[in-house]
């Protein structure tokens, strides 16, 4: 047999795209050639499979050897061709029989010179596509507690180029991964009991929690901001099993542990305020999922909100609305999900003293304005709730520990919330929009007339009027309510400062 075919996966954001290698032996000088849009680790799998096959003791072939990787027109980058390839040419030079379903097999992996297998990146999606094709799929060792997450697929992992020819040639079959060869359970994240007093914040905190929504949180140093927004992560349900893989997929592309994910552990990722756009939104010239990527349905919180360079704040308008981000190069375009909440802090001037009641603040009018500027009004516009976070008095910061509600029994309330939003729409609140806005966040006239004059009288824009119902329906659903009042109203206009705008 001079022609062989061998099935793998491509990388494409979280898919995994379907690759055929295809090789072909013929006669002339002897040489080895890939085709079909291999970038340059590709390119360079000439060298490590020939040393990996001639150090397991097979024959490297004297002949024009020509691989292409199908479809040609698809980006191909990485080592993990290199374990498909290999056994290609044994197949095409007739050192290995076609085995009994090589068509339902796949296999991905990078090899060393010893013809040890190495694992690869983006392992998990490509095992979920395997799966839905109906094929099983060989990876590396390393790889197989990560394959093994897709549980609809029948996974084998090997740590050595003779134990795959073993396998496939049933001199000495190896045993699919079981699941039991999974990963070891996840510490939990910290406890809202350890925060002392900041009861509006924690409330706030519970709400964001139920709806989805975002949250700022300003106030002087050292009021705990950082602390009540590690927290959300701990009143947020589990993921569901279809969110757990789409989470651990982006994980998995990007190199990261996909442990919380698989199990149900939400992210939090909090970049520094150095970070470029790129490293929040994505990109590169082969696209890797940025911080709103790895922040999927977990927090992604920005510290010290206006010291981020405002290009790169802007960048977060369209994924805050659309739930994704598309990055676009000249060769190809990637889709990465991005629907997080978004959690913030800053201090209200820059030496962050302004207005706590005492006379430290030493910036002028002109500098206060101008530090608060920085972040653009349609930022805020997407941002629900909007707090002032005092700084705790010395008697109640040190007193004896009284524990304030744990995690756990605000996670109660929330959950049930969640169940509420779903079993009436299918979608969280912070998702509502069009007709169902209208329907599951309906005023009665009274109501409707507070809205109207707040409306009127701070101006408040189309947009962050939806998201005011928005919350106010959250508030609904966790106080049990079937209607939005003004009850919930009012909290909700409390929540962006505009309480009193109902006064006149």
């Amino acid at each position: 047999m001079s022609l062989a075919v061998i099935h793998t996966r491509a990388q494409l954001g979280i898919e995994a795209p379907a690759v055929t290698v295809e090789v072909h032996l013929s006669g002339g000088l002897p040489s080895m050639s890939i085709v079909g849009l291999p970038e340059t680790a590709v390119k360079e799998s000439r060298e490590r499979v020939r040393s990996a096959l001639i150090t397991a003791g097979f024959d490297f072939p004297q002949r024009r050897i020509t691989i292409t990787l199908a479809p040609a027109d698809l980006p191909k980058e990485g080592g993990r061709y290199d374990l498909a390839i290999a056994v290609g040419i044994l197949l095409a030079s007739g050192q290995l029989k076609r085995w009994k379903g090589s068509e339902a097999t796949e296999m991905i992996g990078e090899l060393a010179l010893s013809g040890a297998v190495r694992p690869v990146r983006g392992v998990l999606p490509a095992a979920v596509a395997a799966g839905r094709s109906g094929r099983s799929l060989i990876v590396a060792l390393d790889n197989a507690a990560e394959a093994v997450m897709a549980q609809r697929t029948e996974v084998f992992a090997v740590g050595h180029l003779l134990e795959l020819v073993a396998h496939l040639t049933g001199k000495q079959r190896l045993e699919p991964v079981l699941g039991s060869l999974s990963v070891a359970p996840v510490e939990e994240g910290p406890d809202l009991a350890d925060v002392k007093g900041q009861l509006q914040a924690r409330r706030a905190l519970e709400v964001a929690a139920a709806g989805g929504h975002n949250l700022l949180f300003s106030g002087p140093p050292g009021s705990g901001k950082s602390m009540l927004a590690a927290r959300l992560p701990g009143l947020l349900p589990p993921l569901e099993t279809e969110q757990q893989l789409e989470v651990a997929a982006i994980c998995s592309v990007a190199g990261h542990d996909v442990r919380p994910a698989c199990h149900g552990v939400r992210s939090f990722r909090a970049p520094h305020h150095t970070a470029s756009a790129i490293a929040l939104v994505g990109g590169g010239s082969h696209p890797r999922p940025g911080e709103i990527s790895l922040a999927h349905q977990g927090v992604l919180f920005l510290d010290e909100l206006p010291e981020y360079p405002r290009r790169v704040l802007e960048v977060l308008r369209e994924p805050l609305e659309t739930g994704e981000i598309l990055i676009s190069r000249a060769a190809r375009q990637t889709r990465y999900p991005a629907r997080f909440q978004l959690v913030a802090a800053m201090n209200p001037c820059p030496c962050g003293y302004h207005d706590d009641g005492t006379d430290r603040c030493i910036c002028t009018p002109d500098q206060i304005r101008r530090y608060q500027q920085k972040i653009s009004g349609p930022l805020l516009d997407r941002i629900d709730l909007q707090l002032q976070v005092p700084a705790l008095p010395p008697e109640a910061l040190l007193q004896p520990d009284q524990p304030g509600e744990s995690s756990a029994r605000v996670r109660q309330r929330v959950v049930a919330a969640h169940v509420r939003q779903l079993e009436r729409q299918g979608c969280m609140n912070r998702e509502l929009g069009g007709r169902d806005l209208e329907a599951y966040c309906a005023l009665d006239d009274a109501t409707r007339a507070l809205l109207v004059r707040v409306m009127q009288q701070t101006q408040l824009s189309a947009r962050a009027c939806h998201r005011l119902l928005r919350v106010a329906r959250t508030l609904a659903d966790l106080a049990g309510e079937e209607r939005v009042g003004q009850e919930q109203l009012l909290e909700a206009l409390a929540f962006r400062g505009l309480a009193g705008a109902d006064c006149d």
